[in-house]
């Protein structure tokens, strides 16, 4: 990535940081060329402060990093797009940009996916006592998978009522035992989906 620091008196790149699952712009700031070598070694967002003068890794005292998914460089290479997941509010203010509380502008279904399978994954690694998630790994996959059967056929009974409530009940129910048997599969719901796409005519 050959930058164009040139372009600026100062030398510094201006650096937007997007929600990866969301697309929420996060933040604006700059960078120099430690602060990207240092953003992508430490796999947190560091930018180099021009009141400060010096570089400074975002969370550092609050707690809530950037942490870097990918950097994209601008068809100019003077500008940088950084999508990185937060780990907390992104404001100093306390709300989750330093524009306002973002609008939702990706579906829903996509960033809940993503939220359930990282609380599955943490389950999974953790195997808390009282986890009914841990307790199913802990069971082997023949469980993992009796259960999707099972909540496969309970949504099938369900199917054939008028119910919606209890319907869109056992609908969730599969969908987060599903979730649990793709971990186990070492597959993720994005997986499910690149097949899909491969099927499109």
């Amino acid at each position: 990535m050959m930058l164009d620091h040139d372009k600026y008196a100062d030398g510094l790149i201006p650096a937007i940081v997007q929600d990866e699952r969301t697309g929420a712009v996060l933040m604006l700031g700059f960078m120099n060329e430690e602060s990207l070598r240092m953003t992508k070694e430490s796999g947190k967002v560091t930018f180099y402060s021009r009141s400060r003068q010096k570089l400074w890794t975002k969370g550092e005292t609050s707690g809530n990093f950037l942490l870097v998914v990918s950097i994209t460089a601008d068809c100019d290479n003077d500008t940088l797009l950084i999508q990185a997941h937060p780990t907390g509010p992104v404001c100093h203010t306390g709300t989750a940009t330093c524009f306002g509380e973002p609008e939702t502008t990706r579906p829903l279904t996509g960033d809940l996916i993503n939220e359930l399978e990282t609380v599955i994954s943490q389950r999974e690694k953790d195997r808390v006592a009282d986890s009914y998630i841990a307790g199913l790994f802990d069971k082997g996959i023949n469980k993992i998978a009796q259960k999707v059967g099972e909540e496969a056929v309970e949504l099938v009974i369900e199917s054939k009522d008028h119910d919606r409530e209890r319907f869109l009940s056992e609908a969730a129910d599969l969908l987060f035992h599903y979730l649990i048997l793709l971990k186990a599969k070492e597959a993720s719901f994005n997986d499910v989906l690149e097949v899909l796409k491969t099927r499109r005519r």
